[in-house]
């Protein structure tokens, strides 16, 4: 059994789509898929990507990013409606969205948002970042460090997993050095919104050997403290500088981690 991941693949794009319709049903079907949010704010072309990767891997674990939980008014009153409509479709469907314990390995999906911890938004993020128009929250929810910890209020049952080896995932990053250092300076406008310190006080306490993470769009496996963190978002289509385009196997049942 092999482990693979891949976030942010944005299937609104043409290309990408054809890219995630074209995985072999038959290569993995032994095999583990973690898809770490960015699929489609459109609920159906969700379901028709999910829908696809079951009949290719044995099992597929899935959180939502940022970009699914967009709502249009008329379809959903809120994004924590629509993230439970999300959550309907992929138990429907055998698409895992909590903790499962497989031979040799646990997989933990984490929920997440960012705080602003990793910085305050200026003036032109709070403008151009579509999720202060897209997303919407209720009243007990108004503001980003609420958001956050509702959605680390739920991990809270899963950080005391203990197995052979494990992998857990969030869309969001759990802490901002994983960012490369060349990030060039105009490029860290978004920081703010790339994730949480609370995050990664969570990861702390559960200590994975694996932490899988999309959102950045910048392809990267580090090691820190004792963790590997590992992003492969397959990214937009004019992308492909920082970006693998591809699969990646991040664990195997013969060689642990592999990436």
């Amino acid at each position: 059994m092999q482990v693979y991941a891949v976030s942010d693949i944005h299937v609104d794009y043409p290309e990408n789509h054809q890219w995630i319709m074209a995985i072999s049903s038959e290569d993995y079907r032994n095999d583990v898929l973690l898809l770490a949010g960015d699929v489609s704010d459109n609920l159906d072309m969700l379901a028709e990507v999910l829908a696809h990767l079951v009949t290719c891997f044995a099992q597929v674990f899935f959180v939502p990013g940022n970009h699914d939980l967009w709502v249009r008014k008329q379809d959903y009153s809120c994004s924590l409606e629509k993230l439970a409509a999300i959550e309907e479709l992929c138990a429907s469907l055998g698409v895992k969205t909590e903790t499962e314990h497989l031979p040799g390995v646990s997989i933990v999906p984490m929920h997440s948002w960012y705080d602003f911890s990793f910085g305050i938004p200026d003036r032109y993020l709070r403008r151009a970042w579509r999720d202060f128009r897209a997303c919407q929250w209720p009243e007990h929810l108004d503001n980003e460090e609420a958001i956050t910890q509702h959605f680390l209020a739920r991990n809270e049952a899963h950080l005391n997993v203990e197995s052979e080896c494990v992998i857990s995932f969030s869309h969001f990053l759990p802490r901002l050095d994983v960012m490369p250092e060349q990030i060039p300076q105009h490029r860290r406008k978004v920081y703010p919104v790339l994730g949480s310190d609370s995050l990664d006080e969570q990861l702390r306490r559960l200590q994975p050997d694996i932490h899988v993470y999309g959102h950045s769009h910048v392809n990267r496996a580090v090691t820190i403290d004792g963790i590997r963190y590992v992003n492969n978002a397959f990214a937009y289509p004019d992308e492909s500088r920082i970006a693998r385009k591809q699969l990646l196997k991040v664990w195997d049942s013969q060689q642990g981690v592999a990436c």
